[in-house]
């Protein structure tokens, strides 16, 4: 294996001054391309009855116990997350259409009734109106990779700020989502109509995808490499890469794509679980 030190440098905080100027300038570009950028055709029908067939169904718990997290930020979540899921519940995805997360949840503000809920900048906890979205952006991203539909925008998480208590997805298979210009965007290359689902129950957070016509592949998406890096300027750093196999409807594994790679500051000292590798 190559030395992974000399690819990853000390981390650095921005000025406060900078981080506003950069919001204003990527924020303000995301607006042009949704105004002018006419070679994207952006889902906006929204059904109203379900699509026959199920094609990939999740559900992540709406609470969780996390050190030093105020259970009021994880019930003002909730509350956002109803909310978002009212504006993507039902979308259509025609062929050739493009889902954009955020085109559809549109900027979540007080007078719209998103709260304040926790939000993660450069690895720490602080707060934030409409905080909490992430959990959504997430479970959309982890059914779309069990679907034939395509991910053409997904941004990781740059820190890994809690250790993996009752994790059940590889680390780094979450897609994290800022107004407007992070963003999750997801593609209809199939020749069906598709549709998401997204709501939330008394402890959970649920969502499918539909069809109109079942799927012929099966999907598994699983980690491989991964490791934990001890860097020169004394923090650790994650990594892995998410990978994909398809089947058909007989089991025959068709392919085994590369998904993303991840790498990730950890912001806490590592627990290392059986297999997991320092270097």
């Amino acid at each position: 294996m190559k030395n992974h030190k000399k690819y990853f440098n000390k981390p650095f905080h921005r000025s406060k001054v900078r981080m506003v100027l950069g919001k204003s300038y990527f924020t303000f570009r995301r607006y042009l391309v949704w105004i002018f950028n006419k070679s994207i055709e952006y889902a906006s029908y929204f059904g109203e009855v379900d699509l026959t067939y199920t094609i990939a169904s999740h559900k992540t718990p709406l609470y969780r116990q996390l050190r030093n997290v105020d259970m009021w930020l994880q019930e003002n979540k909730v509350t956002n997350l109803k909310l978002a899921c009212k504006k993507l519940n039902d979308i259509i995805l025609k062929p050739g259409e493009t889902f954009s997360f955020w085109r559809l949840v549109g900027k979540p503000t007080k007078a719209k009734g998103f709260l304040e809920g926790m939000v993660l900048v450069n690895g720490s906890i602080t707060t934030g109106v409409g905080g909490g979205l992430c959990q959504l952006s997430n479970l959309i991203y982890w059914m779309t990779l069990h679907t034939p539909l395509t991910v053409t925008e997904r941004w990781r998480h740059t820190h890994d700020v809690f250790p993996d208590v009752n994790r059940t997805q590889p680390f780094g298979s979450g897609a994290t989502v800022v107004y407007n210009y992070v963003d999750l965007q997801i593609k209809n290359n199939t020749p069906y109509e598709y549709q998401l689902k997204v709501w939330v129950s008394d402890n959970h957070l649920e969502g499918e995808w539909r069809s109109e016509q079942p799927c012929p592949f099966k999907y598994k998406v699983y980690e491989s490499n991964h490791y934990i890096s001890h860097e020169w300027w004394g923090g650790y750093m994650r990594h892995n890469i998410i990978r994909r196999k398809t089947f058909d409807n007989s089991n025959n594994e068709i392919s085994d794509e590369l998904v993303t790679e991840n790498h990730a500051i950890m912001m806490y000292e590592p627990m290392l679980s059986e297999g997991m590798k320092v270097m």
